[in-house]
């Protein structure tokens, strides 16, 4: 029987060239494993067993979990979890493909997890939010693009700090690379448009970053990190009067939300969030249903 070392090596190799996967998910995936085989004592596949992975199961469930405010939770979350079971099945699968002899991966349930609550704002919070930078510097033009692009393309936070100021602003649409190496089109709204065109003529250098710092030392060679754009957003949250807690994700989740709310269908959303499965995307048709209620009890059965 072939070492589980060396077929786990194999694996991670697989799911890296063949399945296209990131380099984070397959580091994810190395770490995942390596629990299970350690907690296990898998040496070869046929150790692999359903007493195992049960005991398995029972063990992550009794870890200790993340902590938040100073606070421990009494075990891992249930995502988390599950995230071990998945790339267990991944595994198993891989080892049916290579055609041996393997536990079913049907026989790994997931645990159950609580449906997701979305952190959303108002429309008024978000037209708040967008017009707070003072458009009178170029830090606030920038910031102002920066939020408009936002909204406009539901992109993820990794994916506007990579983009470069070449964007073709006579077009009305952009090709993105997201997770997994995907390509996806994204579309701009004449507000964002004219927002980056503001922020771009502004602009006196010609470095290659579209959003970057504008320090002295840097005089925008450094390209803005994630946790400046997440610092960015949460001070004009703030400065717009918004209480709750705003982040780029939760812009992303406004723009999904208002493509429903308007009609959209959960498919195209779907296609322009860059989800892999339409199932991640479904979150959202909870806040068309609430609306659906809130409609149904205002109009309905009113009597005179």
């Amino acid at each position: 029987m072939p070492d589980i070392q060396k077929l786990k090596r194999e694996f991670l190799e697989y799911v890296e060239i063949e399945k296209g996967n990131s380099l984070k998910t397959v580091e994810n995936y190395d770490r995942y494993l390596s629990r299970y085989f350690e907690f296990g004592k898998i040496g070869n596949e046929g150790d692999i067993s359903e007493d195992s992975i049960r005991e398995f199961r029972l063990y992550l469930n009794r870890q200790a979990g993340a902590k938040v405010k100073g606070q421990t939770s009494a075990s891992l979350k249930k995502n988390t979890q599950n995230y071990h079971l998945i790339a267990l099945r991944g595994f198993l699968k891989y080892m049916m493909k290579r055609g041996m002899k393997a536990l079913s991966p049907d026989h790994i349930e997931l645990a159950k997890v609580k449906e997701r609550s979305l952190d959303l704002v108002s429309a008024g919070e978000l037209g708040r939010l967008i017009s707070a930078p003072d458009t009178n510097n170029l830090k606030g033009l920038r910031d102002r693009a920066l939020l408009e692009l936002f909204f406009s393309t539901g992109l993820r936070l990794s994916e506007l700090c990579s983009l470069n100021r070449d964007l073709d602003l006579s077009k009305d649409e952009f090709s993105i690379r997201g997770k997994g190496e995907k390509v996806r089109v994204v579309f701009l709204s004449e507000d964002a448009k004219m927002a980056l065109r503001e922020y771009l003529k502004a602009r006196k250098d010609m470095h290659e970053p579209l959003f970057a710092q504008l320090s002295k030392k840097q005089s925008g060679s450094a390209r803005l990190t994630p946790r400046s754009i997440e610092r960015i957003v949460k001070y004009y949250a703030i400065k717009a009067g918004i209480s709750k807690k705003v982040t780029p994700h939760v812009l992303r989740h406004s723009f999904a939300t208002d493509l429903l709310s308007n009609g959209a269908d959960i498919r195209s959303v779907q296609m322009m969030l860059g989800h892999a499965n339409i199932s991640t995307t479904q979150i959202y048709t909870h806040i068309t249903d609430k609306q659906l209620r809130d409609v149904h009890k205002k109009f309905h059965d009113k009597k005179n």
